[in-house]
């Protein structure tokens, strides 16, 4: 028997659902998904006892509920945590629903786990999904209301309520992740000094790695196992969303998927009979964000938070990338992989491989819930890999919001403690900032663009640019003609100069 304190905090159960089967007529419920997590995740601790002393639910904030672009007629709960708790049948003191963040898992990982530490709290259930496939077909077919809940009270609030773009970005169309990440990746692009040929091909090799991985894990939505050729390739089955992202490199979102994780301590496990064989200990953590708003970044590629984050989460493991033997970094777009490789200081071919799970475009994009699967996976190979360890990163927002956490079957040591997360965050709100214009004039140069495709082809140009007088950084649109933007895409956008006017609220920036 391990000597760990029994404040201690574990992960000692994981569970997860992919249903891409349950007709969608049937109309099945978020919340009915994310409860067959959660008894899995029960299931998995070897201990029915274990249900009795959960006495905190968090649940991941619904796509339904962040954005109006996922909004449905299907209906809401007025207490989406107590309505997977009653499917459950338990009874948790606290209820908690959390702000929107692809970080959101990790984060609350790591946060009880401090309050495990401290004594006040006994074992959370922290869970999350979405039924977007089910959501889109039932209303297709005219559904209606279904998914209405009132089971009394009302849940917690838990992180960052504000929204991850400004309105000055907002009015030039740049406030979805469609929009936001094709313009980090050209950033990329121009920090590797890639053509566009080149960098398409090497995104493919990228992602075909992950798709490999897709491929033969049963819970993934897409198991086809893409070849790079075939995600770099556009067509009519692969068209452009955002330049440079066809539809192969951007996140599934529209899947049902749930996971569940269950933390508690040492002294809780042990009271329920929770074999040791299930423990998984967390040696170290860090959560931070960078600069809030994509256009107030220093450099667009690069990401401070996952750099300092990163290596704060190994020092409290007292370990160092070499020690890591199973990696997922968060995926939902090719640029969140490759600067975070760049910022680990992690080859993008690394031979251990960057994702256990096939990542967000291949195994699935639930919403906010993606790393509540990749830590469960994490849980279930670290069982099965004595002694090894494993680092998870988690991604909200645009490149914005960060968390880490390093697993292993191995006890930690001595008391569990963290540093303050508002020490990362001090140093992190203390870099500079890129100087920026909303009213730019003049001649100005692109420092990097997306072209916005519907269905039908291109529909709106986005330029981040500097003013060649001032060197402060601008937002603009192009003009919308299409062949202006199949211009901008179609020959080298880097660095090519243009004139800056005004329409309305918006900049225009008509190339050269």
């Amino acid at each position: 028997m391990t000597g760990a304190d029994d404040r201690t905090p574990i992960l000692i159960g994981a569970g997860a659902t992919t249903d891409m089967t349950t007709p969608v007529e049937q109309a099945r419920s978020p919340f009915d998904l994310v409860a067959d997590a959660g008894r899995k995740a029960l299931a998995d601790c070897g201990a029915p006892a274990m249900a009795d002393a959960i006495d905190t639910i968090a649940l991941l904030r619904f796509f339904a509920d962040t954005s109006h672009r996922f909004a449905t007629k299907l209906g809401a709960s007025s207490n989406p945590p107590r309505s997977v708790a009653k499917r459950l049948g338990i009874a948790p003191q606290r209820e908690i629903y959390t702000w929107n963040g692809g970080n959101m898992p990790q984060y609350l990982v790591n946060w009880f786990s401090e309050e495990i530490a401290g004594g006040r709290m006994r074992a959370a259930l922290i869970c999350g999904g979405e039924a977007l496939r089910t959501q889109h077909g039932a209303e297709r077919a005219g559904i209606q209301g279904v998914w209405n809940e009132d089971p009394g009270g009302s849940p917690e609030l838990v992180g960052k309520s504000r929204r991850g773009w400004s309105d000055h970005e907002d009015a030039h169309g740049l406030r979805a992740a469609i929009a936001m990440y094709p313009l980090i990746e050209n950033a990329v692009r121009a920090a590797k000094g890639a053509d566009i040929p080149t960098h398409m091909r090497e995104m493919g090799e990228l992602f075909a790695r992950f798709a490999a991985v897709a491929a033969a894990n049963p819970l993934a939505t897409r198991r086809e196992g893409y070849s790079a050729e075939r995600i770099a390739t556009v067509n009519d089955s692969n068209r452009w969303i955002g330049f440079p992202y066809p539809r192969l490199m951007n996140a599934n979102a529209f899947i049902d998927q749930a996971g569940a994780l269950i933390v508690t301590s040492v002294g809780e496990a042990r009271r329920a009979g929770v074999p040791e064989s299930k423990w998984i200990y967390l040696h170290g953590c860090a959560d931070g964000h960078d600069h809030w708003y994509l256009t107030e970044r220093d450099d667009i590629a690069r990401s401070p938070a996952m750099k300092r984050g990163a290596k704060k989460a190994l020092a409290m493991a007292s370990k160092s990338l070499d020690d890591i033997a199973l990696f997922d970094l968060y995926s939902c777009f090719p640029s969140a992989i490759e600067i975070a490789c760049n910022e680990l200081g992690l080859a993008e071919d690394d031979l251990r491989g960057l994702t256990i799970t096939g990542g967000l475009p291949y195994f699935g994009g639930p919403g906010n819930s993606y790393v509540l699967f990749s830590i469960a996976e994490m849980v279930w190979k670290l069982r099965q890999k004595p002694g090894e360890f494993g680092l998870v990163t988690a991604n909200g927002n645009y490149i914005t919001k960060h968390s880490w956490g390093v697993y292993s079957t191995t006890p930690t040591r001595g008391d569990w403690k963290r540093e303050s997360p508002k020490v990362l965050q001090a140093e992190l709100d203390a870099l500079p900032k890129a100087p920026f214009t909303e009213t730019p004039s003049g001649e100005g140069v692109i420092e990097t663009y997306t072209i916005m495709h519907g269905k039908g082809g291109p529909e709106l140009g986005i330029v981040i640019g500097r003013e060649k007088a001032s060197g402060k950084r601008f937002i603009a649109n192009t003009p919308g003609d299409a062949a202006t933007l199949m211009d901008l895409q179609e020959k080298e956008g880097l660095g090519r100069s243009g004139v800056i006017s005004r329409d309305g609220a918006r900049n225009i920036f008509t190339p050269s």
